[in-house]
């Protein structure tokens, strides 16, 4: 699916407001965390129902429902922005591939990519952005793209 189609129900979301209801925050958090994920939020969440399902609940109501999706950034800049800052961290290569994943699901190109993983040479350092290349290229290589 495109990813302007898949960004669609998380628009519609976004008319409520930013701190709404359980279930309002909870849908607005799981469509936008889908387009991240690329449709498999739920699996992405049930992972954490064994040992942590609080957890799966903050991610999907909190950070996707109540900040991830408001409206000032557009989800494309919100992924640019988590890139480097994951980048920046240099100790969370698992969820800086699947941001890498959710940036170019959200319609970021590699190019883009890549060029805020390079910037954080600048700002974390050299060995922070040389992890953060070989994530990208993990991520690319399973998606069997380029990053021209």
């Amino acid at each position: 699916m495109h990813h302007r189609a898949r960004l669609l129900p998380v628009l519609a979301l976004l008319a409520g407001p930013a701190l709404a209801g359980d279930d309002v925050r909870h849908q607005r958090g799981m469509a936008t965390l889908d387009v991240i994920t690329g449709g498999d939020a739920q699996q992405a969440l049930d992972r954490l129902t064994d040992i942590a399902p609080e957890l799966g609940a903050w991610i999907a109501d909190f950070a996707y429902g109540d900040v991830v999706s408001r409206p000032a950034l557009d989800l494309r800049s919100r992924e640019l922005a988590t890139v480097a800052a994951l980048t920046a961290l240099g100790n969370a290569r698992p969820q800086l591939e699947a941001h890498i994943g959710g940036a170019l699901n959200a319609g970021c190109t590699p190019r883009e990519v890549l060029e805020v993983i390079l910037q954080m040479a600048v700002y974390a350092g050299f060995p922070a952005s040389l992890n953060g290349v070989a994530a990208a290229r993990t991520v690319f290589a399973a998606r069997g793209i380029s990053p021209e």
